[in-house]
């Protein structure tokens, strides 16, 4: 069973931002760089890094993609009441 999850995320206002940036991951573009370009989250100064969280630390919706996500992997867009996100699952524990 899963316990912790180490994730990055991009936080955009529209789907359309995060499916843009979703396209440019896919091109190669780096999850990081892209995080501080366009996350509107004062995370994006470290490349979106949230660091490590357990079940009850982040809003539901966001919760729920980052434990079901596949490490290594990118999930989104994800919609919460901060906006969009696009997730990146760094890591699980």
């Amino acid at each position: 069973m899963v316990d912790q999850v180490r994730a990055s995320h991009i936080l955009v206002n529209s789907e359309k931002e995060a499916k843009d940036v979703v396209e440019k991951l896919k091109l190669g573009e780096k999850f990081d760089a892209l995080a501080k370009k366009h996350s509107s989250c004062p995370s994006k100064s470290k490349g979106g890094d949230l660091g490590w969280f357990k079940k009850g630390m982040m809003v539901a919706p966001f919760e729920e993609a980052a434990f079901k996500g596949e490490k290594g992997k990118v999930v989104g867009p994800v919609k919460t009441q901060f906006g969009w996100h696009v997730i990146y699952v760094a890591d699980k524990k």
